[in-house]
């Protein structure tokens, strides 16, 4: 009986000698779906994304941030840690967030403005929006 491939099965399958052979994987890819927006979905998350306007301090709020810069620095070599809430501006777009961490300071550089923490990160003063600790537990 007599398939209609019998002339070509037991033929050597044709290699170019002027172009390097696929790998199954290269030829495999051809077939993927062609994605003709790409970075679109990328895009659509990052616009969805919500930043926060930073908020504006009052002159008492400013008082009490002094107040407490000025309490860390005097026990900064006991190293307590605090609650610090501060400001981070967005590098993608307007705005930024809010962002809460627990550690101790290493320094307050008050030329630069900036508190100096324990892992060398550094946090602007003026970013700064509350700063919460046993330390200021008694304060009226």
């Amino acid at each position: 009986m007599t398939h209609q491939y019998d002339d070509i099965i037991d033929k050597v399958h044709h290699q170019s000698k002027s172009r390097k052979h696929m790998s199954l994987n290269d030829r495999a890819a051809q077939f993927l779906p062609f994605a003709a927006l790409t970075g679109y979905d990328a895009a659509i998350i990052e616009t969805a994304r919500i930043t926060s306007e930073k908020k504006t301090l009052g002159p008492e709020d400013k008082q009490v941030l002094n107040k407490r810069l000025g309490a860390i620095k005097a026990t900064i070599k006991d190293k307590p840690t605090f609650l610090i809430t501060y400001f981070e501006k967005d590098e993608k777009k307007d705005g930024g967030t809010y962002k809460t961490i627990e550690t101790a300071i290493q320094s307050v550089d008050e030329v630069n403005k900036l508190l100096i923490l324990p892992n060398r990160d550094t946090i602007s003063i003026n970013d700064l929006y509350r700063i919460e600790g046993e330390l200021f537990d008694n304060e009226i």
